[in-house]
C-alpha cells in the first residue's frame, strides 16, 4: 500500500444527473413495467492527492424507489458532511459511517461506495477487483433480455444477435398461457441448444407459476427467475422442487434477505446487484456467503450505464461462486443510444473482459466530466 493511499483524504464529492435513453430496439417490457430511459446519477469522489473515483446510482423509482433526484439529495445533505475530510483508507470505515447515517437507499449507497472503491484502487494502481480481494477471473459470460409480444421478441432478438449475444432470458410473469406460448416461440427462434431462461419479476401467484412451468417445461427453460412475490420464500421453495433452477432476485437485497433465502432453501442461484447490495464490497460478501452454502450467483442488472456496468464486472471478477453456467446481466452501454464512458467495456456479446487498468478501468467522456458540480 502506498503512503499516498493511506494519507489521502476526501477533498470533495460531486454529482451529475444523466438520463440516457434506451435504444428503441432494446426496450425491456416486464411484469413490473417498461424501462425506456434511466434517471441515474454519477458520483465523483476527489481526493486530496488529486486522484478521482467515479460511481453510478442506477436506481429507478418503480423498482428500487430511488433515482437521480432522491440520490443527489441524500448525498448532498447526509453523506457529504460525514465523508469530506475523512481518509480514503480503510474504505470499509467510510461505508460503516454511510450505513449509520442513511437508512435503506441501497442504490444511492452503492454509487457512493463504488466511487470510494474506485478512488482507493486508483490510489494503489490496482483494479477494483484486486482491491476487493483479488480477481478470481478476467472474463464473465453474459446474456440479453427479450420481452414483449412475438413481433417484439423477434425484433429484439435480431438486434441482439447483430451485437453478438448468444444467451437470453425472456420476461414473463403476466398471463401463464400467453407466457407459455411466447416462450415456445422464443425457443423456436433462438434454437433448441441456445441458453434461454425466464424472468417473472415477482409477477405470478404460486398457482400461476406452476401453470406457466407446465406449459414451458417441454421447451427447456434454463431457469425460472423470481417467479413469485419477493417474500414468498415457501412458494419459491415449492417451485424449486419442480426441477427447473430457481433464481432469487427481488427476494435478495440485504444480507438478512440472503440468510432467509438460504434457510428456506428457496433458490438454486442468487442474483446479486451492486445496487441492491449497497456497493461492491457488500456484493462480493453476499456472493461469498452464497458460495459457502453451495449456491451459485449471477450479477443482475437494473439497466446500468457504462460506469455501473464496470462496477458489475469488477465485482463479478472478484466474487467467489459466480456461475459460469448461468450468464450474468452485464449489458451496460449496449442498452443505450449514447454511452457515458470514453471506451466501452471489451465484450463480444458472449463474454465481457476485465479491463487492464486501475480502479473501474473506465473514464467518463470529457464532455460529461466537465459538467460536474
Amino acid at each position: 500500500m502506498t503512503s499516498s493511499a493511506v494519507k489521502a483524504t476526501i477533498k470533495s464529492i460531486q454529482t451529475l444527473k444523466v438520463d440516457p435513453v434506451v435504444h428503441p430496439s432494446l426496450v425491456v417490457q416486464g411484469s413490473s413495467g417498461t424501462h425506456d430511459h434511466s434517471n441515474f446519477l454519477i458520483v465523483k469522489v476527489i481526493l486530496s492527492s488529486g486522484i478521482e473515483g467515479i460511481g453510478e446510482v442506477s436506481g429507478t423509482l418503480g423498482w428500487s424507489g430511488e433515482d437521480s433526484g432522491t440520490a443527489e439529495h441524500a448525498i448532498r445533505t447526509v453523506l457529504m458532511p460525514i465523508l469530506i475530510g475523512q481518509p480514503i483508507s480503510p474504505v470499509e470505515n467510510l461505508l460503516s459511517k454511510v450505513e449509520i447515517a442513511l437508512a435503506a437507499s441501497p442504490f444511492t449507497k452503492a454509487g457512493v461506495a463504488t466511487a470510494l472503491w474506485d478512488a482507493y484502487a486508483r490510489s494503489l494502481d490496482i483494479t477494483m477487483a484486486d482491491a476487493l480481494g483479488g480477481a478470481i477471473r478476467t472474463e464473465v459470460p453474459i446474456k440479453f433480455s427479450l420481452s414483449g409480444d412475438k413481433a417484439r421478441i423477434k425484433h429484439v432478438y435480431e438486434a441482439a444477435i447483430k451485437m453478438g449475444f448468444g444467451a437470453f432470458k425472456l420476461k414473463i410473469g403476466k398471463d401463464p398461457v400467453d407466457d407459455g406460448d411466447r416462450f415456445a416461440y422464443a425457443r423456436q427462434l433462438v434454437g433448441k441448444d441456445t441458453f434461454l431462461g425466464t424472468d417473472a419479476n415477482t409477477g405470478y401467484r404460486r398457482s400461476e407459476a406452476r401453470h406457466a412451468v407446465s406449459l414451458m417445461r417441454e421447451h427447456n427453460p434454463a431457469f425460472l427467475e423470481q417467479p413469485v412475490a419477493a417474500g414468498d420464500l415457501q412458494g419459491m421453495h415449492e417451485l424449486k422442487e419442480l426441477g427447473i433452477p430457481v433464481v432469487a432476485d427481488e427476494s435478495v437485497f440485504t444480507l438478512d434477505n440472503l440468510v432467509a433465502v438460504l434457510r428456506a432453501e428457496a433458490a438454486d442461484v442468487i442474483s446479486i446487484y451492486v445496487g441492491k447490495s449497497g456497493g461492491p464490497s457488500r456484493a462480493v460478501e453476499m456472493g461469498r456467503i452464497a458460495d459457502a452454502f453451495g449456491l451459485d450467483s449471477v450479477i443482475g442488472s437494473n439497466g446500468e450505464c457504462g460506469v455501473g456496468a464496470a462496477a458489475q464486472l469488477q465485482v463479478a471478477c472478484a466474487m467467489p461462486g459466480l456461475s459460469m453456467r448461468f450468464p450474468s446481466d452485464i449489458i451496460g452501454e449496449y442498452y443505450y443510444t449514447a454511452g457515458i464512458i470514453e471506451t466501452p467495456l471489451n465484450s463480444d456479446g458472449r463474454v465481457v473482459h476485465l479491463p487492464d487498468a486501475p480502479g473501474l478501468g473506465v473514464v467518463l467522456k470529457p464532455e460529461l466530466n466537465a459538467k460536474f458540480k
